[in-house]
This record gives structure tokens, sequence and C-alpha cells, in this order.
């Protein structure tokens, strides 16, 4: 049976395990992350440090990973580790990661993305009134690089919007702190949010990011699940699995989370992941984890 190391024990682990299984690929978890990672030999005659790196047996015997760990620091460790192929290494990790690089990638191809610029930190405070008059308010002020919803604003006015930068400027000023970039966005009221999964190069089924009522009423509009939304599995329109499986194609990665944004008029990628979230099986093409599964077996057997 085909070995399978994934960096995750959260909701994706727990629902791939069984469908995989059935398919011939026992999943493993391997942790990567607030934990000790030996990196160098045992040296001769030294005592057991006591780390949980300490059991060699836990990264043997596997022949492929599902996904690069999102930490890149502990990563570069674990696939040293490891020493298997990656659907999704880490180039592609880091690609969908950047959340401009994805949209400047896509817009040259051709593929309607909203409206965004990048500021890069520090920088005046006339540089962020300068790009604020491409926008119209509201705008979406968000982390470059961050998941989740996290960190993602909207600015009424001129003045918000700069106390929502005052903030970023706050963390930037951390010496330690690695992305120095935020995005402004344009702001596209009552789109609908979509996220389609896209397997080698082929639309694999969808959700619809939904917000309940109560939650409208009190003025949220972000619609990650991790932030209270409801996934609901839907078929998108052929124009929309088209463009889901364009960006995946020019983006060049293989199992890809795209995320949509549709309105009466517009349809554009808003953002990319390359650690998608499985959502329960229901919500997918009935052919979903025989496409994953082969996937899965063509890069262990390939890269």
């Amino acid at each position: 049976m085909l070995r399978l190391a994934m960096t995750t024990d959260a909701e994706t682990f727990e629902r791939v395990r069984e469908p995989l299984a059935d398919r011939g690929i026992d999943v493993g978890h391997v942790r990567a992350k607030e934990r000790a990672l030996r990196v160098s030999d045992r040296v001769s005659g030294a005592g057991d440090a006591g780390d949980a790196a300490a059991d060699p047996e836990e990264f043997a015997g596997f022949d492929v990973g599902l996904v690069y760990p999102t930490r890149l620091m502990e990563g570069a460790v674990v696939d040293e580790r490891l020493g298997v192929p990656w659907v999704n290494g880490r180039d592609a990790v880091v690609a969908s990661r950047n959340k401009a690089g994805v949209l400047a990638r896509l817009s040259a191809a051709g593929l309607p993305t909203p409206k965004t610029t990048l500021v890069s930190n520090p920088v005046d405070e006339s540089v962020v009134v300068d790009a604020a008059e491409e926008f119209s308010y509201p705008v979406v002020v968000k982390p470059n690089s961050a998941t989740r919803g996290v960190g993602v604003a909207t600015a009424t006015d001129l003045d918000s919007l700069l106390g929502v930068v005052d903030y970023l400027n706050l963390i930037h000023d951390y010496r330690a702190t690695g992305d120095k970039s935020f995005l402004i966005q344009e702001y596209l009221p009552d789109a609908r949010d979509y996220r389609a999964m896209v397997v080698d190069g082929a639309s694999a089924g969808a959700v619809e990011r939904v917000l309940d009522d109560d939650a409208l009423a009190a003025g949220r509009w972000k619609h990650n699940v991790h932030r209270g939304a409801t996934a609901e599995g839907v078929d998108l329109d052929p124009a929309a699995r088209d463009l889901a499986e364009r960006a995946a194609e020019t983006l060049g990665i293989d199992y890809l989370g795209v995320d949509l944004l549709a309105t009466d008029d517009r349809l554009v990628v808003n953002e990319t992941n390359a650690r998608p979230t499985v959502d329960a099986a229901t919500k997918y093409a009935d052919d979903f984890y025989d496409r994953f599964a082969a996937l899965i077996r063509r890069t262990a057997k390939t890269e």
C-alpha cells in the first residue's frame, strides 16, 4: 500500500483517510510544527535529548507527501527527513501564499481579478493616499500572505484606511516580521463567494461559502468558513469551472483551491490556496477521490 505523509491533522486529514485507504493509500500524520525537530545526527555517546524527533522511524516508509508544510523553516527539515515528492511542493505553496503575485500572474494571463494594489512597507503616508485615489470606497485591506481571513478589513473612507494602515505599520515595525506588504483591493458588494477545487487540471467540485441571516444583519461580510460561514456544495456554471481550471493551469499547481467572487456582471479570481481544506465528499464531483488518488500515485512515481 502506498504511504502518504500529511503535515496536518485537522479536518482534511480526518476526511481523506478512509476514502484514500479504500483506494490503496495509507495516510499518516507527520507533525511539522510546535515541537522540537532534530536537525543533525546524534553525536556518538551523547544522551537522548528527549525531543519528539528522536525516533527515526517517524519519517520512514513514506512514498509521497501532501502538501509541503505551511511553515517553510520547519518544512525544510521535514522535507529532508521524509525525502519524498510532494503533491504541491514548496514552490507551489510559496507561489499561492503570495496573493499579489498570484493576481499579477493571473491578470497578465488575461484572467479577471479584482482591482488590486500592493503596498510594500515602510512607505510615506502619501504613497497610501495616492494608491487609494484609484479606488472607490469602501476598499478591502488585507495582508499579502495571511490565510483564513486573518487581518482582512474594509475601510469606508481615507481616514479609516489610514487607521488600518497605522496598525499594520506597528506590526511591520517589528524587525523580525517577514512579509511587510499588504493589499488595497476593490470591494465587490453582495458578491457570491465560491471555493472551486481543481485536481490535476480539472474542476472537481465547489462550495459556496454563505453567511446566515443573523451574521448578515450584524454587518458581517467575510465568507471564510473559519469565521463562521457555512460551505454548501454547488454546481458551478461552465464559465466558473473554466476560470478555476485556467487559474490552476496558469500557476502550474496540480491541486488547488480557487476562490471566485461572482456578482451579477462579474466573475473574478480573488485568491488561491495550494493547501486547500477538503470538505465532505458529497460536495465534490463523484470521481473526486479517484482523481485525487490518481494524482497522488502519479506524484509518488514520477516526481
